[in-house]
């Protein structure tokens, strides 16, 4: 298992950004597919975007498409989530998770094995 914590998150007016962070310990990100989650109270948890081992790809949810950027720092072994042009609807808890067995980027829960804790993020109108 690899273990994450992520970080970042916040209160921020619409149309404001927030960058949100996660590191790993345990193993290395660069080994994995990482990605980023969220969930708000009573719905499932869904995906947001995910980058490959080899660093070549990402991939992101409709919603987010052009708004937030997801990124890795592999000597710091820490992903991020560049989030802007926030919305109300994008406050959620950001959960930052690991597939520790693909090899090509999926959007399903059910294919990462380590999870974060979460950080809060919310957007006011």
């Amino acid at each position: 298992q690899v273990q994450l914590v992520e970080s970042g998150g916040g209160w921020v007016q619409a149309g404001g950004s927030l960058s949100l962070s996660c590191v790993a310990s345990g193993r290395a990100i660069r080994n994995y597919i990482m990605g980023w989650f969220r969930q708000a109270p009573g719905k499932e948890r869904e995906f947001v975007a995910a980058i490959h081992w080899s660093g070549a790809t990402t991939h992101y949810a409709d919603p987010v498409k052009g708004s937030f950027t997801m990124s890795r720092d592999t000597a710091k072994n820490t992903v991020y989530l560049q989030m802007n042009s926030l919305k109300p609807e994008d406050t959620d808890a950001y959960y930052c998770a690991a597939d520790l067995y693909g090899d090509y980027i999926s959007t399903q829960t059910d294919d990462y094995a380590s999870w974060g804790q979460g950080t809060q993020v919310t957007v006011s109108s």
